[in-house]
């Protein structure tokens, strides 16, 4: 049987959702849009979500840490998914709208092939020894990101094997500040992170260029909202449109029983991503004392341009430019 991993399911809304179509001008790239509804979900008051901690949501690929080869590693996000014969059944399934009945998984056949290092989410269910699939037909899982991956590249950027280190975005001790610094891997072993940068998701954040690609790290729930809006639709609409936090792609909650609820713009009918964001906006220094690894880092690796700009500080995330 296979090891488990982080666990990773699809996050529930906030409130409960609708979807709408759209108009036929709008319908090119999808025919409808889900929608928030002004009523919280069950699952958001079992998990008790007006004590939960709200943080931002950050826009980038999940990744995740655990051992591989007898070290802390950076595992990137690889959803197993069906073939498209399998994939035309499901959807005719799911628009016949039988909901008396289960659609049945062939796991041998229904599936695409993944590398044989994948590892399934914590959470997934089993049935005989396979994964099962979750109610969009998804696997989710994960494969370690091996040093100088072509097909994860940019995940490879951030991390360092021999010094076992990953460069991390976070709050600075100093409020209002942002820092970059070299982490150790085994101080986020399990833990889940967003990847963000040039070549991820358009680069929301406008972080560095063509010629020079810069990536980063972000944990999960990193990003605590200071001055969070009540829970009601129209007080988190105003939030978000009318004050500087609240130029972020969503919110997640973190709630005490370790449920994750979230709430994107989209499903208040709002735009992402924006022109100005509140992590972007942020004044950032950069911490790294390269005199602290016994190792030599690649002239062109992100390492070495960031241990080049130890102590450095920039007025804005997307400010940094790296020496030429």
């Amino acid at each position: 049987m296979r090891r488990r991993g982080a666990v990773q399911r699809k996050v529930p809304c906030l409130f409960v959702t609708e979807v709408k179509e759209e108009p036929s001008a709008k319908r090119e790239r999808q025919p409808f849009k889900v929608l928030a509804t002004e009523t919280i979900t069950a699952r958001a008051i079992e998990a008790d979500i007006y004590s939960a901690i709200p943080t931002e949501k950050v826009d980038g690929t999940c990744c995740y840490v655990t051992t591989y080869k007898g070290q802390p590693y950076l595992w990137a996000r690889l959803d197993r998914k069906p073939n498209k014969q399998a994939e035309k059944k499901f959807k005719q399934f799911l628009y016949s709208l039988e909901d008396c009945k289960e659609f049945v998984w062939n796991i041998e056949e229904d599936f695409k092939p993944v590398p044989d290092t994948w590892i399934p989410a914590k959470d997934i269910e089993f049935s005989n020894g396979n994964p099962l699939p979750d109610e969009n037909g998804h696997m989710p899982g994960w494969v370690p990101v091996e040093k100088n991956s072509k097909q994860y590249c940019w995940h490879s950027s951030v991390v360092n094997y021999e010094a076992e280190i990953a460069l991390v975005l976070k709050h600075h001790a100093d409020p209002g500040l942002l820092e970059i610094s070299p982490v150790p891997l085994s101080e986020i072993l399990e833990q889940t992170l967003e990847l963000i940068g040039t070549n991820i998701n358009a680069n929301p954040y406008g972080l560095g260029s063509k010629k020079q690609p810069v990536h980063l790290l972000v944990p999960h729930g990193a990003f605590e909202i200071k001055n969070p809006p009540a829970l009601k639709q129209n007080d988190i609409l105003s939030w978000f449109e009318g004050c500087s936090e609240g130029k972020v792609e969503g919110i997640v909650w973190h709630c005490n029983d370790g449920c994750l609820i979230k709430l994107h713009r989209h499903h208040l009918g709002l735009c992402w991503p924006l022109a100005e964001t509140y992590l972007n906006s942020q004044p950032v220094v950069i911490s790294f004392n390269r005199a602290k690894y016994d190792c030599d880092f690649e002239p062109k690796s992100l390492f070495h341009h960031f241990s080049n700009l130890d102590g450095q500080r920039f007025d804005r995330l997307q400010d940094i430019k790296f020496n030429a």
